[in-house]
């Protein structure tokens, strides 16, 4: 049966780029006049690429729900180990922290969209293949207690997909080194760093004024920076499937530029809280209790640190993950108590998550799009 054909119009997208991203999907399209004498492009969309664009806001948004519940141990972990907020409490306060800084529009959207692959070479299976492959990783490190990186796990499947289906020039390496590799590397070792600084002069402090150490005043004020990395997680992290949805849609040719429509903003926003706030119970017990002993006043330093380098990294257009920041900023105000103070073989799975979790992600979105070619016979 021959599918049904649906007209739709597509405006402003440059002739080649329309041409090209419809002629991969085999759609016929023609331009014409309207009466002021603007080119207008008309072209029959197959109700195969409405179920692909369906697919892909579906998929987007339940890898931003994954993202949730997988990076709530991001938010609350510290909370919890101190007994300053009860875990129900934690859980509710991320979450709706994560969707009012969701809501915030930073560079990094514009970087997965548009900034690591090239968007005339994009098609709606692989941004598909991505999400599916970023999506098989947050699952697989979640059952295995293991606080890997949802930011990389995308970026990793949008590379390895793009790769499999445009070769090695589609990808736009400069961006990919200067936006994900260097702060994929920099950002922990800045947190760390921060971390034990702030730490270490706390400390100085303490021993200069011993009534200051006052623990009720810290479980206060880390209550105040757990709901500040809330808010830089969703400015970050939400961003990510924004830009890939967003990514899909302009693929398609339902949106003219690859700017974020403020329903996906909102959508993403609405499902990232739901996530955050769904739990992630595995997860927080790695980072609340296998790194080191967090007091309040470590938990204030180690909230603060990665609130600052996360907040930083979103103006930039960086998308860092936020696991990892905050495990370098646990780690750090834990050995500004002495070396001893760390359980080194948590912080050493997180390295070995945070190599392997980029190449990873990109091998199985990889597989997924060969998989999706030989089954489909279409790119």
């Amino acid at each position: 049966m021959k599918n049904k054909k649906i007209a739709r119009k597509i405006k402003t997208i440059p002739p080649p780029v329309t041409s090209t991203l419809l002629l991969k999907f085999g759609v016929n399209f023609s331009a014409k006049e309207n009466k002021k004498g603007r080119k207008i492009c008309y072209c029959a969309m197959t109700d195969a690429m409405d179920i692909l664009v369906i697919l892909i806001v579906l998929l987007g948004l339940f890898f931003d729900y994954t993202n949730g519940f997988h990076d709530a141990a991001n938010v609350v972990s510290t909370v919890i180990a101190t007994r300053a907020l009860a875990p129900l409490s934690a859980i509710v306060m991320a979450g709706v922290l994560n969707f009012i800084g969701a809501t915030q529009i930073s560079g990094v959207a514009e970087t997965i969209a548009t900034g690591l692959v090239k968007a005339a070479d994009a098609t709606q299976i692989v941004v598909l293949c991505a999400i599916g492959g970023a999506i098989f990783w947050n699952l697989l490190t979640w059952y295995y207690e293991i606080p890997s990186s949802s930011s990389y796990a995308l970026i990793g499947g949008l590379i390895g997909s793009a790769w499999a289906h445009a070769g090695y020039d589609t990808i736009l390496w400069q961006g990919v080194i200067s936006k994900v590799a260097i702060p994929m590397a920099a950002s922990p070792l800045i947190g760390f760093l921060i971390g034990l600084g702030c730490m270490k002069i706390l400390f100085y402090y303490f021993s200069k004024r011993p009534s200051a150490a006052d623990k009720s005043l810290f479980r206060h004020l880390q209550i105040g920076s757990a709901c500040f990395v809330a808010l830089s997680h969703g400015l970050n992290d939400a961003q990510k499937s924004m830009g890939l949805i967003t990514l899909g849609l302009f693929t398609g040719g339902y949106i003219h530029t690859p700017e974020i429509p403020l329903w996906v903003i909102l959508a993403c926003a609405a499902v990232i809280g739901l996530g955050t706030a769904s739990g992630g119970f595995r997860i927080i017990k790695t980072m609340a209790f296998s790194i080191t002993k967090i007091t309040p006043v470590q938990g204030f330093a180690a909230e603060t640190s990665a609130s600052i380098v996360i907040l930083i990294a979103s103006f930039l257009g960086m998308p860092v993950s936020s696991t990892h920041v905050i495990a370098g900023g646990i780690t750090g105000v834990g050995t500004a108590k002495g070396r001893s103070a760390v359980r080194w073989s948590t912080p050493k799975k997180l390295v070995i998550a945070w190599v392997l979790t980029l190449p990873g992600a990109g091998i199985v979105s990889w597989i997924t799009y060969m998989l999706t070619h030989l089954i489909v016979k279409t790119y």
